[in-house]
C-alpha cells in the first residue's frame, strides 16, 4: 500500500501516523460532544485525552516490543520507530485505563462515568488507526484465496510482498466503526454507570478473538498454550466484562424494585 504519503527534504509523512492522528482527533471531538452529558468541560477532555494518548502509546509499544523481544534485542533503536507501525492495542488499552483511573481519583470523578464517556472514542479511534495499519502493512493477515484478499507490493510495506493475504487491518477497522455505532446507541439509552464501557470491552474482545484467527504476523504464544498473547488477554477481558455486566445489571434491577 502506501506506508509513506510524501517526503519534503528530511521530512516524511507516514500514513500510519496520519491515520492515528485522525483517529485521536475524531475521538476528542466525539468525547467533547458527549462530555456535556457528564458535566465534563472540553478542557478536561483535552487533558484526559493527552494523558491517555501518551499512556496508550507507551503501553501498546511496550507490549509489541515484548512480543518481538529477540528482534529488538538486536535492534534496540527500532523500539522508538513507532511511525512504522507496531502497536498492540491490548497493551495500550491497559495503560490508558490505568491513567484514566488515576485521573478520576485525582479529580474525584466516577471512573465508570469516564469509562462510558471514552468508550465510543476508543472504538472510532481504532477504526481510523487500523486504516493506518493497512497502509503501513503491519498487523497483516494469513495467506488466502478469498476474493477480497489483498496483495502488498510496496517494498517499504511491513507485510509479506506479492502474495494474497487476509486484509485483517480492514477487518479491525470495520469492527471499530461498527462498535462505535453500537456504543453510541447504548450511550443514549444506558440504564446504569459502566454499561457503555463494559459493552465496549466485551464486544471488542469478542471481535479480537475472531479476527486474531486470520492474523499472519508473529503474535507470540502465551506460555505453552495454543493461544496468542492477545487472545489470552481478550479472553480475560471478555470474561471480566461479562461478569461485571451481569453484576451491575442485577444491582440496577434490585434498586428499581
Amino acid at each position: 500500500m502506501y506506508p509513506e504519503l510524501f517526503s519534503i527534504g528530511p521530512f516524511t509523512l507516514h500514513t500510519y501516523g496520519l491515520f492515528v492522528g485522525l483517529g485521536f482527533l475524531a475521538a476528542l471531538l466525539i468525547t467533547i460532544h458527549t462530555g456535556r452529558m457528564y458535566d465534563i468541560a472540553p478542557q478536561q477532555v483535552l487533558d484526559m485525552g493527552f494523558i491517555m494518548l501518551i499512556s496508550a502509546v507507551i503501553g501498546s509499544r511496550l507490549l509489541y516490543v515484548l512480543m518481538n523481544f529477540s528482534y529488538y534485542l538486536r535492534h534496540p533503536l527500532g523500539i522508538l520507530e513507532i511511525w512504522h507501525g507496531g502497536l498492540v492495542f491490548s497493551g495500550g488499552a491497559v495503560c490508558a485505563v490505568g491513567s484514566l483511573v488515576w485521573y478520576a481519583g485525582r479529580h474525584s470523578l466516577s471512573i465508570l462515568d469516564l469509562g462510558d464517556l471514552w468508550a465510543p472514542a476508543a472504538a472510532i479511534g481504532q477504526g481510523f488507526g487500523r486504516i493506518g495499519c493497512f497502509m503501513a502493512g503491519c498487523c497483516y493477515g494469513k495467506p488466502t484465496d478469498v476474493p477480497w484478499a489483498v496483495v502488498f507490493t510496496n517494498p517499504k510495506s511491513l507485510a509479506p510482498l506479492n502474495i494474497p493475504i487476509h486484509p485483517t487491518q480492514i477487518y479491525h477497522s470495520i469492527s471499530g466503526f461498527l462498535l462505535f455505532g453500537i456504543l453510541m446507541l447504548i450511550h443514549h439509552r444506558k440504564s446504569y454507570r459502566g454499561q457503555v464501557l463494559l459493552w465496549y470491552l466485551l464486544l471488542h474482545s469478542f471481535s479480537r478473538l475472531l479476527i486474531e484467527r486470520f492474523r499472519g504476523d508473529d503474535r507470540g504464544i502465551f506460555f505453552h498454550t495454543n493461544m496468542t498473547v492477545t487472545q489470552f488477554m481478550a479472553v480475560l477481558i471478555l470474561t471480566g466484562s461479562l461478569t461485571a455486566l451481569i453484576i451491575l445489571k442485577a444491582r440496577y434491577r434490585k434498586k428499581g424494585k
